[in-house]
């Protein structure tokens, strides 16, 4: 179940010093989980809010009446009631379309973003509007008809392609799906200007690294980083992954 956000807290030197200290929250993938994050957090010392999206706490059906809009409005109030003042949005794969309608809504809150494998449409496009014109077309008559929960074998060859079988297990079995209209929705909002990065996982069966250089080109980062995992490098390579992470919100300062 995915109901409430993973808050992870790192104080330093009284509560005000924490409020102003910039933070991470992150955007986790479809049909995973806010906990999904836990060993890169366990990395930083900075406060971490691991952010959950609205719906998996209802039977399948009921979420496909959930838009765009309602994600976005269910993560800024999660955001809304985190003392942490500013912070750097982390998005993975499909987070990085409902990051572009956090960052135009919270400009003041978000220091930065860091987009890892993510998706990037133009022009605050959709998702689907953001992958290649063949897979495009496929998806957009199949979703409706067969929701957004792939085969146990396309998990396990996409999403997991270079993880352990056990834990491929762990996401086959917690699987939850998401609203078919987090797809198809339009973001409707610019790529934000605040420094970004993209990290670009040269392993990745879901994303494959040229589709992810389109979205690297999309979002115009200050800086790219590669890291050599598949698409969950945030089981695949933790700390590999908080290095990188650690050393953009370092940056921030000099940007």
């Amino acid at each position: 179940m995915m109901g409430k956000p993973n808050k992870m807290e790192h104080p330093k030197q009284g509560h005000d010093d924490t409020r102003k200290e910039v933070g991470y929250a992150f955007l986790h993938g479809a049909g995973l989980s806010p906990d999904i994050w836990n060993e890169v957090i366990g990395t930083l010392t900075a406060p971490c809010l691991a952010l959950a999206y609205p719906g998996h706490d209802r039977p399948e059906a009921a979420r496909h009446a959930l838009t765009l809009t309602d994600y976005v409005a269910e993560l800024k109030r999660q955001l809304e009631a985190w003392e942490t003042e500013r912070f750097v949005l982390v998005a993975h794969s499909l987070g990085g379309v409902p990051a572009l309608r956090l960052a135009a809504e919270l400009p003041d809150r978000v220091a930065g973003l860091a987009a890892v494998g993510a998706v990037v449409p133009r022009a605050g496009g959709s998702f689907l509007s953001a992958l290649p014109w063949p897979k495009r077309l496929l998806l957009s008559v199949l979703l409706p008809r067969t929701g957004t929960r792939p085969p146990a074998s396309a998990i396990r060859s996409g999403l997991c392609g270079d993880l352990p079988p056990e834990r491929a297990d762990v996401i086959v079995r917690d699987f939850s799906p998401e609203s078919v209209r987090v797809y198809t929705d339009r973001a409707e909002a610019p790529v934000p200007n605040v420094p970004k990065l993209y990290v670009k996982l040269t392993r990745d069966r879901e994303i494959a690294p040229a589709l992810q250089d389109r979205m690297r080109s999309n979002l115009a980062p200050d800086d790219v980083r590669s890291l050599d995992t598949g698409h969950l490098p945030m089981l695949g390579d933790p700390r590999g992954l908080g290095e990188i992470l650690r050393a953009f919100r370092a940056g921030l300062a000099t940007v």
